[in-house]
């Protein structure tokens, strides 16, 4: 049954109105709604907010790096120190190294370019700040409802966003209702704000629908792909952060890794590759297991004589976007706004985002909760882009707004110009550059690539998918439609392995894609949806953008700690 035919044989849904309906329970969508609930507590005027979070909780599905600027969260929550944020740890070192297969080169301090400093920032589990944002969001009056996943934007009949509605639960993989079935509630506001990360699925729905997206450069897009281990102490300097480009990438393929040194003698470690890569035979999980294996990153791992070995006790993905400024969609429409990696505000040259999306969130709360307490509803938001022109977010992303866009022409061109621009210039740009081509756009036929052998995980220091996907905590229902669809179920033999050698088997860091020989010998694909770590990799990466990823039932994916 197709999701009209299920409305109107179990419909209608039940509804709820607030003033403010808020999309995704990360950085950005708290701080929208905190900011929301301390306007209403300092000028009496209170007004009704709701927080959908599709993972089993706030900070499920949150992953990243992370190093936090705490500049935002100083603005949000100037006594944050004494709330118990979980910002312990103080950068306490910098280091940046250019790496080949077996050689590191340590680039000097005073010639690193203030983006790269990190002096004044935590080393921090976004997931774990997630949740004690979550906390205070509660304790201000801030309705969240985790498990829900929103499924479906409504709109008006003057064609504004008048809310959205959360996904059906209990949905055989046939599409018909079993005996568990609930159907979707409609969630109903003056403003609804969407935040739900990078390549939102929503999202995306709403800037094709409004043409948020045109004129702007495309979005450009990268995975992250990350470890958390516990090491020796020996091996372990809270608050060291350690960046580094080169190997094992080539010299066309943006990217580069991040280690930092937590509390409690955890270290996180991670690989960040662009989407726009050319190979259709690199895998960027596989990548990341062999930068691990270099010289001056295995030490890290191998423990001083005696001491008992590094455990990994954490894995995840996440794409991120990276276009900066140049791609930034128009960030309202007819009856809300875009915040946080919704639209696109990380800067990529900082390697940092939760500052940036928490400030967004502020910038759009304040703007509706003006237009609220003012009688309006459902037009555009235009306070909140005006604020943010007037920001010290955009000031930031306009200094840095060729950083992406430089590493068109490869890594030693784009090292060199951000050098320039970011050191020699500090931030004062008189140019711009600009990118015209989509990520997907760039593979190449396999024919035309070498062939990339990747060596067989040792189970110590690298690792295969599946044994990974485990340390996520993943998990869906699994009698459910599957979540991954495609447009053409043809196009991934006829084309993809035809022409790109299979692509989807090396992209997706969980083991979702495989081509398998049916009864007949012939080829097919094979979607393990319950792997899926929400990465959203593949809606990217497709090159004839047939996957379409959707939202699963509420509740279902990972459950990431402490990451």
């Amino acid at each position: 049954m197709t999701s009209e035919e299920i409305l109107a044989q179990y419909g209608p849904r039940e509804s709820m109105d607030y003033d403010v309906v808020v999309v995704g329970g990360g950085p950005a969508g708290l701080a929208t709604a905190i900011r929301l609930k301390q306007l209403s507590a300092a000028k009496g005027k209170d007004i009704s907010v709701v927080v959908l979070e599709k993972g089993s909780e706030p900070g499920a599905h949150i992953l990243s790096g992370a190093v936090m600027d705490p500049i935002a969260m100083n603005e949000l929550f100037p006594n944050w120190k004494e709330l118990g944020c979980p910002l312990d740890q103080p950068v306490t070192e910098d280091i940046m190294l250019f790496l080949g297969e077996t050689s590191a080169w340590r680039t000097p301090g005073f010639v690193l370019p203030k983006s790269m400093h990190n002096h004044g920032s935590y080393v921090i589990s976004l997931a774990n700040v997630t949740r004690w944002m979550a906390q205070q969001a509660e304790s201000l009056g801030v309705e969240i409802f985790p498990g829900f996943a929103a499924g479906e934007v409504l709109y008006a009949e003057d064609g504004s966003v008048k809310g959205v509605a959360t996904g059906n639960m209990g949905v055989g993989k046939d599409g018909v209702p079993t005996g568990e079935f609930q159907i979707g509630m409609e969630l109903l506001g003056k403003y609804t704000i969407f935040a739900e990360g990078a390549r939102g699925h929503l999202g995306k729905q709403v800037i094709a629908k409004f043409k948020l997206d045109e004129g702007k450069d495309p979005q450009s897009y990268a995975i992250g792909i990350k470890e958390l281990w516990e090491i020796d102490p020996a091996r372990h300097t809270p608050g060291l952060v350690l960046h580094s480009t080169g190997w094992p990438l080539d010299e066309q393929t943006y990217g580069g890794s991040f280690m930092y040194h937590m509390e409690g003698n955890k270290l996180a470690i991670g690989l960040v590759v662009g989407l726009n890569y050319s190979n259709p035979w690199m895998s960027p999980f596989e990548e990341f297991q062999r930068f691990k294996t270099h010289p001056n990153i295995r030490w890290y791992f191998e423990g001083a004589q005696g001491h008992k070995p590094a455990q990994r006790i954490g894995y995840g993905a996440r794409v991120i976007t990276a276009g900066g400024l140049l791609s930034l969609p128009k960030l309202v429409f007819p009856g809300g706004a875009l915040v946080g990696c919704e639209a696109g505000f990380l800067n990529a040259s900082r390697i940092k985002g939760s500052h940036s999306a928490i400030k967004s969130g502020m910038l759009a709360a304040e703007a509706a909760y003006d237009a609220v307490t003012a009688g309006r509803e459902r037009d555009e938001l235009a306070a909140y882009p005006a604020a943010f022109e007037r920001s010290w977010l955009h000031t930031e992303l306009h200094s840095s707004r060729n950083f992406k866009q430089w590493f068109k022409y490869g890594r030693t061109v784009g090292t060199i110009m951000t050098g320039l621009e970011q050191f020699a210039l500090q931030g004062h740009v008189p140019w711009t550059v600009h990118r015209t081509q989509a990520d997907h756009l760039y593979l190449k036929p396999a024919a035309d690539c070498p062939r990339i052998e990747y060596p067989r995980p040792d189970g110590k220091l690298t690792f295969d998918k599946l044994s990974s996907v485990f340390l996520s905590n993943t998990n869906h229902a699994e009698n459910q439609p599957a979540h991954l669809t495609l447009k053409n179920a043809g196009v991934p033999v006829s084309l993809n392995l035809a022409k790109y050698a299979g692509p989807e088997a090396r992209y997706c860091p969980a083991g979702v894609y495989e081509f398998i020989k049916d009864a007949s010998g012939a080829d097919q694909l094979q979607i393990n949806a319950q792997n899926c770590v929400h990465c959203k990799t593949c809606d990217i990466k497709d090159p004839t953008q047939n996957i379409v990823w959707v939202t699963p039932e509420g509740g279902g994916g990972p459950n990431y700690v402490d990451m």
